[in-house]
């Protein structure tokens, strides 16, 4: 039998049916014999320094008000193992706290006089060794899932005041407040200068993974399943570098790159085909890259791969042209849009440019804000991020594309079963926009050079 551990005061054990029974002297001797817990030294976490400042923010737009901000809790993946945890969004940027074992903590901002909040932090407590729960409970025990910071120590680090997570008083809950989730993520839509570096250091990492998956191209190929190939390569550099994937690794082949988010990516490659692969790292503080690549998996495109390709290339350089602070948040997407619209016109794929029936073939929007989420801020309201303008600070994609699907006979044959979509990472600056991700190519000479050049020095 397993019993769930509670979400608001830890107390229960989970335990399975196939977990042995504990007599009395194992009990006793399981409880004696341990060291000390050693006093740690100076683990002020980096961005400790921040989050008062963000919380003095929240603080001021709901005067006297009680928030809680959870950190989310465990989900079951299979019976009694869970998916693995990351924390919220809201809570790690609020805290800096960002690792796994933050499952079920909950920052609380309690009312401290008629305007401000004094921040407390409600967590589990370390797992004491006269407690069984430490080498019995599969879900919490120190034994079984590895060792926490304990109250003294999550201060330190943080700054903020901890107390034992024992229940939780009544208040505005950020996951069941739309209010309060909305604020939340209008405060993060503007990063600071720490979190752009850390933006950066997503990118970094996410270009290295690209550089992986092309040298690994010659054995994906030889396999039935190259795509699954793809994704491992890139998630190895992405758990080695980072916290893992900042989402789930669409490593998309032929007319699979025509499913806007094709992640089953359970196909083979072809090298007469292209890949298209949109993928991030996310970095241990958990923000996150969000890059896509089209490759020729021959390492040349054909002519038409070429032509459909070179179309999305102008679409995303208009976008880009297109960002500078004051702008419409969705000028980038309708200077973009104009050039696919004219380019499907050109071909004779469409009668007319104008109007809104590109959309067949482009699908969605060409970007969204980045930061912790891919999909960055996705409670703020429309007026302050869709209908909003572009800031100094805003971190986004633009990410136009073509999905040509194979069975749309409103193409010619050779279109059919061509998906293309080129996206980067900027970040509004006062001039306009800088590319964070321009370590990688984008033209198709300079994607073809690089494609060769990876390929023929892995091979030496």
């Amino acid at each position: 039998m397993t019993t769930s551990a509670s979400l608001t005061t830890g107390s229960a054990i989970r335990t399975v049916s196939h977990d042995l029974p504990v007599t009395p002297e194992l009990a006793s001797f399981m409880a004696s014999g341990w060291a000390p817990d050693p006093v740690g030294g100076d683990i002020r976490l980096p961005v400790a320094g921040l989050t008062p400042a963000r919380r003095a923010r929240l603080s001021a737009r709901f005067p006297g008000e009680r928030l809680l901000v959870p950190a989310g809790g465990l989900t079951v993946r299979s019976n009694d193992c869970d998916h693995r945890f990351r924390p919220h969004s809201a809570y790690t940027w609020l805290t800096g706290l960002a690792g796994e074992e933050q499952a079920d903590h909950v920052l609380v901002l309690e009312p401290d006089g008629p305007h401000g909040h004094e921040a407390v932090l409600h967590i589990r407590p370390r797992s004491a060794r006269a407690d069984e729960g430490f080498y019995r409970d599969r879900r919490h025990g120190e034994f079984w899932v590895g060792r926490r910071p304990g109250l003294a120590e999550t201060e330190r680090m943080t700054g903020i005041r901890c107390v034992a997570l024992d229940g939780l008083p009544p208040g505005r809950n950020a996951a069941v407040d739309a209010g309060l989730a909305s604020v939340l993520g209008e405060l993060r839509l503007v990063k600071d200068s720490w979190e752009v570096a850390q933006l950066q250091q997503a990118v970094d990492h996410t270009a290295a993974g690209f550089e992986d998956v092309v040298r690994a191209l010659p054995r994906a190929l030889a396999h039935p399943r190259g795509e699954r190939w793809i994704e491992g390569v890139f998630g190895l550099r992405a758990r080695a570098e980072g916290n893992g994937t900042g989402y789930e690794t669409i490593a998309a082949s032929g007319a699979h790159a025509c499913v806007l988010h094709w992640t089953r990516n359970d196909g083979p490659l072809d090298a007469r085909e292209l890949l298209l692969l949109d993928a991030g790292v996310e970095t241990g503080s958990l923000y996150t890259a969000d890059i896509t690549r089209t490759l020729p998996l021959s390492g040349r495109f054909s002519p038409v791969q070429r032509q459909v390709y070179e179309l999305v290339l102008a679409a995303q350089d208009a976008g880009i042209a297109a960002l500078k602070p004051g702008a419409s948040f969705r000028d980038f997407h309708r200077a973009g849009m104009r050039v696919i619209a004219e380019g499907l016109a050109e071909w004779g794929v469409l009668k007319s440019a104008s109007g809104d029936l590109h959309r067949r073939y482009t699908l969605c929007s060409s970007g969204h804000m980045l930061g912790l989420d891919v999909h960055d801020c996705a409670q703020a309201r429309a007026e302050t991020y869709l209908d909003g303008v572009l800031e100094e600070g805003h971190v986004l994609t633009v990410e136009p594309g073509l999905y040509l699907q194979p069975d749309d006979e409103t193409l010619p044959p050779e279109l059919r079963g061509i998906g293309v979509r080129i996206e980067d990472d900027l970040v509004i600056t006062a001039e306009g926009a800088r590319l964070l991700s321009g370590g990688l190519p984008r033209t198709p000479d300079a994607v073809e050079d690089w494609m060769g050049g990876l390929i023929e020095a892995h091979a030496r």
